[in-house]
């Protein structure tokens, strides 16, 4: 046990200054999205860019790729929240039914893209690479729509990233996205209420 703390101690300590800035805007970015402050979108956009290049490093293809969306989907985000015109963006819910039909289909594309993956790259863990990315694609274009099951898809994909960026000697960022699973049971209330408030306003 205490060789393990100690291993581990060692590994913090070596983490770049780039991962420790990737972390603590992305922590930035987590509470001012659950706040529903578009300068989360900021955040968003300057950790990503970041982890784009730190992911690419450590040879996770599918991650890096997804930061690199994730820069697209930060602008794409500050817009919806903060300057379409004519349209105050409040927390929506999507019936069961849909969210069905989402796991579904994203778990087809997840399976299709792994062993498309497998065929050009050698690693343990390309398809949970894959899944999590394929999920935070889906989830991202949520979050942008206020869609208040995100934080639902969230809890599972953080929990699953993890795993993988522990395995993959991102301890520093294992950690973070430890604290995201709480950051997502977090979100799922401060947007549970609003939606709660506004539906008993209206019916």
């Amino acid at each position: 046990m205490e060789q393990t703390v100690s291993q581990l101690v060692e590994q913090i300590a070596a983490t770049s200054l780039a991962e420790w800035l990737a972390v603590v805007l992305a922590i930035a970015y987590v509470l001012l999205a659950a706040r529903q402050s578009a300068w989360c979108w900021l955040a968003a956009l300057t950790s990503t860019a970041i982890y784009t290049w730190l992911f690419w490093q450590v040879a996770l293809p599918f991650q890096s790729a997804l930061n690199l969306f994730y820069m697209v989907m930060a602008v794409y985000g500050y817009w919806q929240w903060h300057h379409k015109p004519g349209e105050e963006r409040s927390v929506q819910s999507w019936p069961v039914s849909w969210h069905v039909l989402a796991v579904f289909g994203l778990t087809a594309v997840a399976v299709g893209l792994g062993k498309l993956a497998a065929t050009q790259f050698n690693s343990e863990y390309l398809w949970l690479d894959a899944a999590i990315n394929v999920f935070s694609v889906a989830t991202t274009f949520m979050v942008a729509h206020k869609i208040l099951q995100n934080w639902i898809y969230w809890f599972v994909i953080n929990t699953a990233a993890v795993f993988l960026y522990w395995q993959s000697g991102l301890i520093l960022s294992a950690g973070l996205f430890l604290g995201y699973v709480g950051f997502s049971v977090y979100g799922y209330n401060q947007w549970k209420q609003e939606w709660s408030d506004r539906y008993l306003t209206n019916s």
